[in-house]
């Protein structure tokens, strides 16, 4: 007999019914007098993350909230990743709090606010403190959600969307596409020159709202690395089938075959999909190990950039 029990789910099961980790994003939304209000966020995850000509962010909330009438109202925000700091962490436990105005919450807000980097008209500003931000426009359009309106503060009829807008009486989903990253220096040299134990943030994990008196989280404690499976290497002759099958108008040459033979099985296909995109864009007839070499060389440079 397995040693569970069955829990009852209920309303906000991630933190009445579960322990779950979640982030700790402070939003940044316009007011009607364009000024910032942050609302804290523990529900906010990537949504689109590959393939697709946009990324996103989704964002979960109470439709009545500061936060989610701002977005109605002007649709753009800044998510703002604060670090591990118990004077942060109540701050925001603050911020996060139901039942005053923006401009009651932001009075004596212990945050910093500073202009970010998209210059597409008025944002909300950023905050100096966090690590990372991502400076986001709600995709009103998905969903049919671009008619929903702000205004409605003791819940919302029905009907309801299925995945972005209002999604229930007291509930809203937002999709937001990510329109830029800004990153702090250190943590921006970690990623781009490669990441190590001691580089990092501090990042607290957060386990919501419990025992109705409480919000609970862990402090940040140094990464461990763990090293991943070594790829097998596929065999030349099978990446050489696979690449000959990809176009027949751009063939490849077996030298640069050689050289995607580590590239897992899973993923062959992708990539070669990728060289022969890039040839088409450069003219190239056919692919050779130096194009090859300067494909990855192309990539290095953008992810520095």
């Amino acid at each position: 007999m397995p040693n569970f029990k069955d829990l009852r789910i209920v309303d906000n099961f991630y933190q009445t019914s579960a322990f779950y980790p979640m982030p700790t994003v402070l939003v940044g939304t316009l007011t009607d007098d364009q000024s910032t209000s942050l609302g804290s966020y523990s529900l906010c995850f990537p949504y689109y993350v590959a393939g697709r000509s946009e990324y996103t962010m989704l964002l979960e909330c109470r439709n009545s909230s500061n936060t989610a009438q701002n977005l109605l109202k002007y649709g753009k925000c800044s998510l703002n990743f604060i670090p591990d700091s118990k004077k942060f962490f109540k701050e925001a436990v603050r911020l996060g709090f139901p039942g005053e105005t923006s401009k009651e919450k932001m009075a004596n807000c212990s945050f910093h606010l500073v202009d970010g980097l998209c210059d597409d008209g008025v944002r909300p500003k950023i905050v100096d403190e966090a690590y990372q931000v991502m400076e986001c426009t709600w995709m009103r359009h998905l969903d049919h959600a671009e008619h929903d309106a702000s205004g409605e503060l003791d819940g919302y009829p029905a009907p309801y969307h299925d995945f972005n807008g209002i999604t229930s009486k007291f509930g809203a989903h937002f999709i937001l596409k990510v329109d830029k990253i800004l990153m702090q220096d250190r943590y921006y040299d970690a990623i781009v020159d490669g990441v190590k134990a001691s580089a990092f943030p501090r990042v607290p994990v957060d386990y919501g709202y419990r025992d109705s008196t409480n919000f609970w989280y862990t402090r940040f404690r140094r990464p461990i690395a763990m090293k991943v499976p070594a790829a097998k290497e596929a065999d030349l002759s099978g990446v050489v089938y696979a690449a000959n099958r990809i176009d027949p108008n751009v063939p490849f040459e077996n030298e640069a075959c050689a050289m995607l033979t580590k590239v897992p099985r899973v993923f062959l296909k992708t990539v070669l999909q990728g060289c022969v995109d890039y040839a088409k864009e450069n003219n190239l007839t056919r692919i050779t190990a130096a194009d090859m070499k300067a494909m990855n060389d192309k990539r290095a440079k953008e992810k520095r950039r």
